[in-house]
C-alpha cells in the first residue's frame, strides 16, 4: 500500500542552473504517495524545465522554486527578478532563438498564471492534474 495521499506536499528551492530545477523535481516526485504516473512525471519534469529556462534566459534568473502537490494536482511556481511578463513570439524554424516554450507551456499545463511579486519580479504559477 503507498499510503494516504498527500494533503500538500511543498518543496522549495532556488536553483542555478534548470539541472539543478530537474534534481528537485524528482526528488520531488520520489516524495510524493502515491506515485504520479510516468507520463504525468515526464509532463511535470517538461514543465519545470522550461519555465526554469525561460526564468534563466528572460528573467534574469531565479528567485524561487516552489513544487507542491494536493491530492488532485501538481503546482510549480517559478519566480524571477524581471516584472516583464512571458509573451508568444513567432517560433524560429531555425531553432537559434526558440518561441516555441511558451505555447508548449500553455498546452501541457491544466491551468497558467503570471502574477507579479511583492519586492519586484513576477512569479508564473502553472497546475498540472495528478
Amino acid at each position: 500500500m503507498d499510503g494516504p495521499p498527500d494533503q500538500r506536499t511543498a518543496h522549495v528551492s532556488r536553483p542555478q542552473y534548470a539541472s539543478d530545477a530537474r534534481a528537485a523535481t524528482m526528488e520531488f516526485l520520489e516524495e510524493l504517495r502515491p506515485a504520479v504516473s510516468a507520463h504525468t512525471a515526464d509532463s511535470l519534469l517538461l514543465l519545470v524545465s522550461e519555465l526554469v529556462a525561460n526564468a534563466l534566459r528572460h528573467g534574469g534568473g531565479i528567485t524561487a522554486l516552489r513544487l507542491s502537490a494536493g491530492h488532485d494536482t501538481l503546482d510549480i511556481g517559478v519566480e524571477d527578478p524581471s516584472s516583464m511578463l512571458p509573451q508568444i513570439r513567432p517560433p524560429d524554424l531555425t531553432g537559434r532563438t526558440g518561441g516555441f516554450g511558451w505555447p508548449m507551456i500553455q498546452q501541457l499545463a491544466d491551468a497558467v498564471a503570471a502574477h507579479p511579486v511583492e519586492g519586484g519580479g513576477k512569479e508564473i504559477r502553472v497546475s498540472l492534474s495528478r
